[in-house]
């Protein structure tokens, strides 16, 4: 039984393991962004992604839509939806590659 299955779908096993191999290696290969060279801020009551990048425009060479873009992916953000407390990580480089928390509403430009 087991050697005529084999005989009918050898293709297809060896297909799927090598397929299946092949995406394990791309998953360990794939380099995510390491988030603790990253600003990590604590959204504040009436905060969007929107004006978060604005609020950073000035610490960052993205525009608003790849900011925005960048924050969803890296943080797992569906529709751009973030609620008051939530903690994000954003497309600003940590000085000294110490990662800080603000208010993301706060004014952090000196």
């Amino acid at each position: 039984m087991l050697n005529k299955l084999w005989k009918s779908y050898s293709y297809a096993i060896i297909l799927f393991v090598l397929s299946l191999a092949a995406s394990l290696i791309m998953l360990v290969q794939i380099e995510t962004p390491d988030t603790e060279k990253f600003v990590k801020v604590t959204v504040a009551e009436g905060d969007s992604l929107w004006k978060i990048a604005e609020n950073f425009s000035s610490e960052h060479s993205l525009s608003t839509d790849q900011f925005i873009n960048w924050v969803e992916r890296n943080n797992g953000i569906a529709a751009g939806r973030i609620f008051p407390g939530d903690e994000i990580v954003i497309p600003v480089k940590a000085l000294n590659n110490q990662p800080y928390k603000e208010l993301a509403s706060s004014n952090l430009k000196e």
